[in-house]
């Protein structure tokens, strides 16, 4: 980590390690992010119904192998299936925000 005696937010604190939004680091840096939401939000969703990765694959038409990657952050997701994990998986739906 950087030292910066200036830093008094975790924005600044990001900005430092990773580079003003819109950069190369950045950008990687919030994908990686995002994906990390997104698969502590699957791994908690099947937990908490209670399902193993291989029933939540059966259920959805996926793979338990495909689960286990998103479940750790290891593969790219497209919206129309993570919408299909939650509805399918959970009777979930998923809201988007856009910022």
């Amino acid at each position: 980590m950087k030292k910066d005696n200036n830093i008094s937010n975790f924005n600044q604190l990001i900005e430092v390690e990773h580079g003003k939004i819109g950069t190369e680091s950045r950008n990687t840096y919030e994908q990686n992010s995002q994906m990390f939401i997104i698969s502590e939000m699957l791994k908690d969703a099947r937990k908490e119904a209670k399902i193993t990765q291989v029933q939540l694959a059966e259920k959805t038409g996926t793979k338990k192998s495909y689960i286990s990657r998103i479940e750790n952050g290891k593969g790219n997701i497209q919206l129309s299936t993570l919408i299909r994990l939650f509805e399918l998986g959970f009777n979930k739906r998923i809201g988007l925000t856009f910022l």
